[in-house]
């Protein structure tokens, strides 16, 4: 008789902590998820900004379940599939201006997209033949995915470190980030062109011949908490971009899709991208999603030239993966869920605002539609941020998860190790009593929390 293993009620995963396991989770329904003791929380950030539609929607899973019934997988060297076909046109027709003759390529996540992108970008201008262009520029305490490509673009220290040596060379430049860097006395148009003109500045020291592309997000979300941009900064960037020629890759992963009240922010800062990244939203966590869209310029422009996609993976334009999204986007249009966003991010922001803007710990409140961030600080005035050894976001979303709700507290908030805040990422489809929930138990977590934390500081 054989003898059980001496890992036989451990975990064979590997989980982001080996010498824990989280909790397991169940089931979902609609806004909560529900784990194996039947305790219901409240999925207030959607994982990671994922689950835009809660769980369970009936409408994606009967989707799911037709196209399974029909063509579960075509390896996109032999085949193309229906699903693919029209969720890139709904795409390219709901996107910023350039895009409409646009192609567009699915993989399996954002930080695939990423790569993607950067692949595309090289691509597109060894097509043209300028091939020295290989430089890409981003910004600091930016995020754009866990692969080595993703990671070397972006810019948070603390996330980069490990894999420093390995990471392709790359450089960074300052934020749009007002609340720790505007100046006594500019204005934001006067900060925003400021720091949009970092750009220019490390075109020209790198040399515009050997730059390809310029990466940001145009709402940063993990690394940041919901930073938007000042008016006019974008604006700037895109010009910058024009001037020397390099190419804007607009990084919607996680605000994009619905999630600040627009299929695509890049469209609501009234910019044009070349090269726009989308994920989580995109599939709401049915199935594994993301996908790179190439403007008219780039698509063009390979079209023209070779004719062939350089860049290729196993599991391209997945037929179900597909099915779900494109059952995601119409239900988001026709059950009017980014009014609702609008509507409930108001409410959410304007909640918030009540419930701590004079909180003594906490520094900035931000974001767009149903991305509402908060950052927490030592002290008000100083803007001292918490220091990294009090893991202050760790115990908020374990306080938080503890009281039934989830949300997303993150680290490295002030300069990419030391700082803290709390994303707030709900499903589109929560109303007033949800909003009135989230905060409630987000007082008590940071309650319970906040005051060990002011004593060790």
């Amino acid at each position: 008789m054989s003898q059980p293993s001496p890992r036989a009620n451990a975990s064979a995963v590997l989980h982001r902590n080996l010498r824990s396991t989280p909790q397991l989770a169940l089931a979902g329904d609609g806004v909560h998820l529900v784990d194996a003791d039947g305790r219901r929380y409240l999925d207030a950030s959607g994982g990671a900004a994922v689950s835009c539609l809660g769980h369970g929607h009936p409408r994606v899973t009967a989707a799911i379940i037709a196209q399974l019934g029909k063509l579960e997988y075509a390896h996109t060297s032999f085949f193309t599939n229906e699903p693919s076909e029209r969720l890139a046109q709904m795409l390219v027709e709901r996107a910023p201006p350039g895009f409409g003759k646009g192609r567009v390529a699915f993989l399996g996540s954002g930080s695939e997209a990423m790569e993607a992108a950067l692949k595309l970008a090289r691509q597109y201008f060894v097509e043209i033949g300028q091939p020295q262009r290989s430089r890409f520029i981003s910004r600091r305490m930016s995020y754009h995915g866990n692969t080595l490509g993703a990671l070397a673009v972006g810019g948070h220290a603390g996330r980069r470190a490990l894999y420093q040596p390995i990471l392709i060379e790359t450089s960074q430049i300052a934020p749009c980030y007002a609340y720790r860097d505007q100046r006594a006395g500019e204005t934001e148009e006067a900060y925003g062109l400021r720091v949009a003109d970092e750009l220019d500045a490390a075109i020209r020291r790198l040399g515009p011949e050997r730059v390809a592309a310029f990466i940001a997000e145009p709402i940063v979300g993990a690394t940041l908490g919901s930073v938007t941009a000042v008016p006019g900064y974008f604006a700037r960037i895109r010009e910058i971009c024009d001037r020397h020629g390099v190419l804007f890759i607009a990084d919607e992963v996680m605000c994009g899709m619905g999630r600040a009240g627009a299929m695509f922010v890049s469209a609501q800062e009234g910019v044009r991208p070349d090269i726009i990244t989308i994920a989580k939203g995109l599939g709401a966590g049915y199935q594994p999603i993301a996908a790179t869209m190439a403007s008219e310029r780039v698509a063009g422009a390979i079209e023209a030239g070779s004719g062939l996609l350089a860049n290729g993976h196993t599991y391209m334009s997945h037929a179900v993966a597909c099915a779900a999204s494109i059952a995601v986007i119409e239900t988001i249009e026709e059950e009017g869920l980014l009014d609702n966003v609008q509507r409930m991010g108001a409410l959410l922001s304007r909640r918030l605002n009540e419930a701590f803007g004079q909180h003594p710990h906490v520094g900035d409140i931000r974001g767009r539609g149903l991305l509402q961030s908060l950052e927490l600080v030592a002290d008000r005035d100083s803007k001292q941020p918490f220091a990294a050894k009090e893991g202050l976001a760790a115990n908020i979303k374990r306080t938080a998860q503890s009281l039934g709700l989830i949300c997303y507290p993150s680290s490295g908030t002030a300069d990419g190790v030391n700082g803290d805040h709390v994303l707030l990422a709900p499903p589109f489809t929560i109303d007033a009593g949800h909003v009135d929930e989230i905060v409630d138990k987000l007082g008590a977590a940071l309650a319970a929390t906040l005051p060990a934390a002011r004593s060790a500081a």
